[in-house]
């Protein structure tokens, strides 16, 4: 058996038994795990039971609908989430990342399409060793710790998501330098990920929305127009700020 899915499991949510086992079949072949659910309620209590490294959502369910369990989910749980539907509306997309999801799998696609995504999403939850294990007081307010994955704003622990905090790792691990999009692309999402700027856009606006104390005025990141995005240089005091999306 290969061993791409190092053993993971991933629940695969939707009321299809051929595209259930579709997906089933393919994951197992590269080594993953696969659990099932046909409904949101039942996705729900696996999510509690088993733990699972990985959801695969379909947006179209008989009780509660894929956005619906999303946000259910996020209450309990920063575990990564593909939305798989047959709709490729963009605004349906937007949708699905707004809420919470990691990535979105218009139907159908191809084995070789479904268990990238799948590796690409898990990658994004594998942080790099820092460079330094002691922990970052940027300010007086906000402190990273990336060795115990912790980020405290005033004092208090604030909750990222794996994506966030490897978008975050980056761009203070590269504090005072701009770093492109594609650049921030391929190493937060994934090479073939590099044009879908999108996704950049809307974690840097999840990230402001966290961390500064005015979003629409950001003082930690910062953005450089059509070039990239640059982490203040705390370890010296910082100049003139750049424009703000």
């Amino acid at each position: 058996m290969p061993s791409g899915g190092s053993r993971r499991r991933v629940l695969v949510v939707d009321d299809e038994p051929r595209m259930t086992r579709f997906i089933r079949l393919n994951l197992e072949h590269d080594g993953f795990l696969v659990s099932e659910a046909t409904t949101g309620t039942q996705a729900l209590e696996q999510l509690r039971d088993q733990l699972p490294d990985m959801v695969l959502l379909d947006v179209l369910m008989p009780d509660i609908d894929g956005f619906e369990t999303l946000t259910l989910i996020r209450e309990i749980s920063n575990v990564p989430v593909i939305m798989l539907t047959a709709r490729g509306d963009e605004e349906d997309r937007v949708r699905g990342l707004e809420l919470g999801a990691d990535d979105y799998i218009t139907k159908p696609f191809s084995p070789r399409e479904l268990v990238s995504r799948v590796r690409a999403v898990l990658r994004r939850t594998e942080l790099p060793s820092p460079v330094s294990h002691a922990p970052i007081g940027v300010d007086d307010r906000l402190r990273i710790d990336f060795d115990r994955r912790e980020v405290w704003v005033d004092g208090e622990l604030v909750r990222l998501r794996p994506t966030e905090f490897k978008l975050l790792y980056h761009l203070v691990q590269n504090a005072g330098w701009v770093v492109p999009h594609d650049q921030l692309l391929a190493k937060v999402w994934g090479y073939e990920y590099r044009d879908e700027t999108h996704y950049l856009r809307l974690y840097i606006n999840y990230l402001r929305q966290k961390l500064e104390r005015n979003p629409a005025d950001p003082q930690y990141i910062l953005t450089e127009r059509g070039v990239g995005y640059r982490f203040v240089d705390f370890r010296r005091k910082p100049g003139a700020s750049a424009d703000h999306a």
